[in-house]
């Protein structure tokens, strides 16, 4: 039984080259305008509002609730992706890319 175990590790690694999941670098300093640039999606539009709220200090906008944005007037959709984007962020899931993706 170890021994199959074995064997099956071994074929499975062997001649596979490593897979790069990440095909562009992360940004090595993230603030709150790149964190919004890298969700895209248009939350980029409410860069200027939520960095002036959060005083441009990401581990803010980070702890920040949907009720702060809606005040700010950000739509629900958009909340929605900020909160989601920085649950990932804080689990270590996510990080903006240096190069924005291009909307299609």
């Amino acid at each position: 039984m170890a021994l199959a175990c074995a064997s099956r590790r071994l074929l499975a690694g062997a001649g596979t080259p490593a897979r790069s999941f990440h095909s562009q670098p992360y940004q090595a300093k993230v603030g709150v305008v790149e964190f919004l640039n890298g969700v895209g999606k248009g939350v980029e539009t409410h860069a200027a509002k939520v960095e002036e709220a959060v005083g441009g200090d990401l581990q803010r906008l980070l702890e920040t609730r949907t009720l702060r944005l809606k005040k700010l007037g950000i739509p629900c959709k958009h909340r929605k992706l900020i909160l989601s984007f920085a649950h990932k962020y804080r689990l270590g899931l996510w990080k903006p890319q240096a190069e924005p993706k291009k909307a299609q």
